[in-house]
């Protein structure tokens, strides 16, 4: 069993993938409000928001615990309505030597479709793979969904 891996999912997405793009990008201490369960705060550590290299930090809550992420925003692809993120400091450096998070926005017809990738490299194979955080990326994903198609 390797200790390298990829994960993705992809959700049909009913509100704009471009608004979806455009919270990560410029908005992310925004998604407090769209998913609160989840996602206690999000903070611009360094840089600005909306640019490559800035750096972030999350506040959240995965597998009933309350957990830190710092992030830098490795890459943002306008065209492609996409951004990656690579995880340098917090809970899931434990587990992980190396983790990115990069979600791109594609069109099938009338209907945007969300793709969300985790690629990591676990620090010994007792690490179970990362499901349960694709897990909670699908669930953030609707819940902004939602709080949009209600607005």
């Amino acid at each position: 069993m390797g200790l390298t891996g990829k994960l993705s999912a992809q959700i049909e997405y009913k509100s704009s993938g471009d608004v979806f793009h455009e919270v990560f990008k410029s908005m992310p201490h925004e998604v407090s409000k769209m998913s609160p369960e989840l996602i206690q705060g999000c903070d611009l550590h360094e840089g600005e928001l909306g640019t490559e290299g800035s750096v972030i930090v999350w506040k959240y809550t995965h597998d009933g615990k309350e957990r830190v992420a710092k992030e830098i925003v490795e890459s943002i692809d306008e065209e492609k309505r996409s951004i990656k993120f690579r995880v340098i400091e917090g809970d899931l450096l434990e587990l992980y030597k190396t983790l990115t998070l990069t979600f791109h926005v594609d069109k099938h017809g009338a209907i945007d479709l969300v793709t969300w990738i985790l690629e990591y490299e676990k620090l010994h194979e007792d690490v179970d793979d990362p499901l349960t955080l694709l897990g909670f990326v699908i669930k953030v994903t609707n819940d902004i969904e939602n709080h949009h198609l209600k607005a």
